[in-house]
C-alpha cells in the first residue's frame, strides 16, 4: 500500500539542508522547524529532533521553533562533571558510613534490613550528594504579590543546605522571572482584586462542600458559562485544582481497552491521569507528527495486544505550550491526523490559555482553528488569570458526563468564591467586556516582551530553546556547576530565576527557565539579559557555540 502525496506531506520527508554554511545533522533531518521562509536557526541533537518539516498548507502564519544541538565539548564536560560529583558522592557516603561525616538524611533501620526498602537507592544517593549541593536555589519563600517584582525572605544555611534559617531580613524588589504571571493579573490592587474582596465579604472564603451536594454557588455557574463563551465551546466545567483536572478526569474518559497516545514531554498530571485510567499508553516523540502517525497506523492495523480487537477509543494527549521546552504543539497537523484516523484529542492549555492568540484564547486561537475540532479542551486558571484551579471545555454531552463520573466533581471541595471571582474579572478584561482595552493591551505587551526578550538573548549569543512566540524561554546552561552558580549569582543581582537540571531535564540539557510577563518593562528585560551575560562571562561559564 503506497502513501498518498498528502500523507507524505503530513508525515514530512527527511530533508537535506544547510545551515549558515554548515551541513545538516547526521541523519539529514532538519532540526529547526519553520513554516515559510525564515532565517535558519541552530539545531538540536538528532536523537531528539527528528521532526520533519511541517506541512505549510495547514498553517496560516509562520511557525518557527529552534533547538540548538548541544556542542560536543560541552556535552563531554557535562558528563565529566556528573561523573566527578558521583565519585565524590560515593566517597562521602564512605565517610558517613564510618561516622566521619554526619549524615542528615533518613535511612533504613538495621532491624528492617530484610524488608522492602522504603527509599530508592539511586534517588536517595542523588538527593543527598548532588541535589543537596544546589538545594538553596529552590523553595525560596516570598512575602509579596508574585508580580513583576517580588520580596524574598532571606535565609541562610549552616550545614550545607540540609536545613535553613530565616534571618528576619527581606530582599526587596527582586525581578520575578520565575512566576507564570503571563498577563500580570497576579496583583493585590485593581479591578480584579477589588472584585475578589467584595466576593469574600459576600460569600466568605471556603464553601465546605462539594459541587454535587450544597457547594454549587451561582458564581460557579457564572464562571462556567463565561469559560464556555471564552473558549467558543458548548459547555465547560471548573475545578478547584489544575493538577487534579488532568489526573482525575482522564480516568473518567478512558479505561481498559482504550489507547492513549501521549507526547513524551507531557506534564506529570497528564502522565498520572493516563496511568490511573488503566488504558494502554504509548508515547510518541515530542511534537513529531511522523512518530504520532506511525502509532496511529499501528493501533488501527493491529488493534489490542493478543486479541487484536479494535480499540474502544484512541485518545491523543498533547499540551499547548510545553513548559520546560518553550515549544508550541503543532496543532493543525495533530487535528489533521486525529480526523484522518478517527481518534479523539485532549488538549492541555495550562500555559497557552491567555498567553497565545490574538484574543488570548490559547493555541486554538493562535492557529486560527475551530474549537470544535478539539474534543476535550483543558486549561488552568493558575497562570494567565492569576488564580487557581482548572477547567474542561467541550460538547455539552461531555461535560454532563464528567459531572456524574469525574472524581474531582464528586469528591473535591468547590472552588473558593474569591478565586472564582478573580477568574471572572480577569477573563472579562481579556475579552474586553469590562469596557476597557486593558486586556488587548496586556496581550499585545506580552507578545512584544516575548519577541524582544528572545531576540535580545540571541543577539548576546545565548542558546535558547522553543518557539519564537512562546513566553517560556529556556536558556541552556548544560553543566551541573552552572545550575547553582547561575541561580545564586542572579539573586545577588536582584533577579529571581528558575533553574532546572537532571532528572527534570535530560542530563546534558540543564537550563534556566525565564517566564516573560506583560507586567515586565523593557528596562527589566534589559537588566535580566545583561546580568545573565555579565555573570556567566565573569564565572567563565558562558556556553560558547562550538559548531
Amino acid at each position: 500500500m503506497t502513501e498518498s502525496s498528502g500523507s507524505k506531506l503530513l508525515n514530512g520527508e527527511a530533508c537535506q539542508r544547510t545551515l549558515r554554511g554548515k551541513n545538516a545533522g547526521k541523519n539529514g533531518f532538519v532540526k529547526n522547524h519553520c513554516v515559510f521562509e525564515h532565517p535558519r536557526k541552530y539545531r538540536r541533537p538528532t536523537e531528539r529532533s527528528q521532526n520533519a518539516a511541517p506541512n505549510s498548507s495547514l498553517y496560516k502564519k509562520p511557525f518557527s521553533e529552534s533547538f540548538e544541538e548541544t556542542p560536543l565539548l560541552v556535552a563531554v564536560l557535562t558528563y565529566m562533571g556528573y561523573g566527578i560529583l558521583t565519585i565524590f558522592g560515593y566517597f562521602r557516603d564512605f565517610l558517613r558510613h564510618w561516622n566521619i561525616e554526619k549524615c542528615h538524611i533518613a535511612h533504613e533501620r538495621e532491624q528492617q534490613k530484610d524488608f522492602v526498602p522504603l527509599y530508592q537507592d539511586f534517588e536517595n544517593f542523588y538527593t543527598r550528594n548532588l541535589y543537596m549541593r544546589i538545594r538553596d536555589n529552590w523553595n525560596r519563600p516570598i512575602c509579596s504579590v508574585p508580580g513583576a517584582k517580588v520580596d524574598l525572605v532571606e535565609r541562610v544555611t549552616h550545614n550545607y543546605n540540609w536545613t535553613f534559617e530565616h534571618t528576619g531580613k527581606v530582599v526587596k524588589d527582586v525581578i520575578n522571572m520565575g512566576s507564570y504571571n503571563y498577563l500580570g493579573f497576579a496583583e493585590n490592587a485593581g479591578a480584579c482584586a477589588s472584585a475578589a474582596i467584595e466576593t469574600t465579604h459576600a460569600y466568605g472564603v471556603g464553601v465546605a462542600s462539594t459541587r454535587c451536594e450544597i457547594g454549587n454557588l451561582d458564581i460557579h455557574e457564572e464562571l462556567e458559562q463565561l469559560v464556555a463563551r471564552f473558549l467558543g465551546v458548548e459547555s465547560s466545567m471548573a475545578f478547584g485544582m489544575g493538577f487534579a483536572t488532568n489526573s482525575m478526569n482522564i480516568p473518567a474518559l478512558t479505561g481498559k481497552g482504550c489507547l492513549i497516545l501521549s507526547d513524551e514531554l507531557n506534564h506529570a498530571s497528564l502522565v498520572l491521569g493516563a496511568r490511573l485510567s488503566g488504558s494502554t499508553i504509548r508515547v510518541f516523540k515530542h511534537n513529531n507528527m511522523q512518530s504520532l502517525e506511525k502509532l496511529l497506523r499501528d493501533a488501527i492495523a493491529h488493534g489490542q495486544p493478543r486479541t487484536h480487537r479494535p480499540w474502544k477509543k484512541i485518545l491523543i494527549v498533547v499540551e499547548g505550550i510545553y513548559s520546560m521546552e518553550g515549544s508550541i504543539v503543532r496543532l493543525p497537523e495533530v487535528i489533521a491526523l486525529k480526523k484522518r484516523y478517527k481518534a479523539y484529542l485532549y488538549l492541555d492549555e495550562a500555559h497557552s490559555i491567555g498567553a497565545l492568540g490574538p484574543n488570548g484564547r490559547g493555541v486554538v486561537d493562535y492557529f486560527g482553528l475551530d474549537p470544535k475540532d478539539v474534543d476535550i479542551m483543558m486549561g488552568t486558571f493558575t497562570k494567565s488569570f492569576g488564580a487557581a484551579g482548572g477547567y474542561i471545555g467541550g460538547r455539552k454531552e461531555l461535560i454532563d458526563y464528567l459531572r456524574c463520573h469525574s472524581h474531582s466533581a464528586l469528591y473535591a471541595t468547590s472552588m473558593s468564591p474569591p478565586v472564582a471571582q478573580q477568574i471572572i474579572s480577569s477573563m472579562k478584561i481579556i475579552m474586553g467586556e469590562d469596557g476597557s482595552t486593558l486586556g488587548k493591551d496586556r496581550l499585545r505587551q506580552l507578545s512584544e516582551n516575548t519577541t524582544y526578550f528572545r531576540r535580545k538573548l540571541r543577539e548576546m549569543g545565548f542558546i535558547i530553546y522553543g518557539n519564537d512566540d512562546s513566553p517560556v524561554v529556556p536558556l541552556m546552561l548544560y553543566m551541573p556547576a552552572k545550575i547553582g552558580a547561575f541561580g545564586r549569582e542572579m539573586l545577588k543581582r536582584n533577579i529571581g530565576t528558575v533553574v532546572v537540571g537532571f532528572p527534570a531535564t535530560p542530563i546534558i540539557e540543564s537550563r534556566a527557565r525565564f517566564c516573560v510577563s506583560a507586567a515586565h518593562t523593557r528596562e527589566m528585560l534589559d537588566t535580566v539579559s545583561l546580568c545573565s551575560f555579565q555573570m556567566l562571562q565573569t564565572l567563565l561559564l558562558f556556553p560558547q557555540r562550538c559548531l
